[in-house]
């Protein structure tokens, strides 16, 4: 089964959330390629898909292949509340509507990670404001866990 796994990110972390799915469903014997949304052309050559972070590139692709992903099995994620406990606390992205064109069967919020020294100015700017942790909040596990599941999921159909 071919699998498609597209992560928008700014400063990588999301990217690197994107690659522990990547792995874990090579790991169970997914054929998996891992792509950024603006070179994620082609959806039909795929079998399920994997997207997350609604950055602008991100959601483009959906719109952009709504019809396609909409028939293949579709799960989303996102990253980016930090902190112990996560800031913000409420969902960070609204993907309601990206939910509903493509049809994914599941959405993850996963926390993320914040160095910030990475930040641009205004990045920075709203993490003082709101006094956001530094730190990486990530849980490797539930990440791993959350894309064993999919893959079991997809290998029994």
């Amino acid at each position: 089964m071919k699998v498609l796994v597209s992560a928008a990110s700014k400063y990588g972390a999301t990217s690197e959330i994107a690659q522990a799915i990547a792995d874990a469903l090579a790991g169970k014997g997914l054929e998996v390629t891992m792509v950024p949304p603006a070179q994620a052309d082609a959806i039909e050559q795929f079998d399920a898909v994997y997207m997350s972070k609604w950055m602008k590139p991100a959601r483009e692709l959906a719109q952009r292949q709504a019809a396609a992903l909409a028939s293949r099995p579709v799960w989303l994620f996102s990253s980016g509340p930090v902190g112990e406990p996560a800031k913000p606390a409420d969902n960070p992205v609204d993907v309601s509507t990206i939910l509903q064109s493509t049809k994914a069967r599941d959405h993850q919020i996963f926390t993320g990670k914040l160095v910030k020294k990475r930040l641009s100015f205004p990045d920075r700017a709203i993490a003082s404001a709101i006094r956001v942790q530094e730190g990486d909040f990530r849980n490797w596990d539930d990440i791993r866990a959350w894309a064993t599941s999919i893959a079991d999921t997809l290998l029994a159909s």
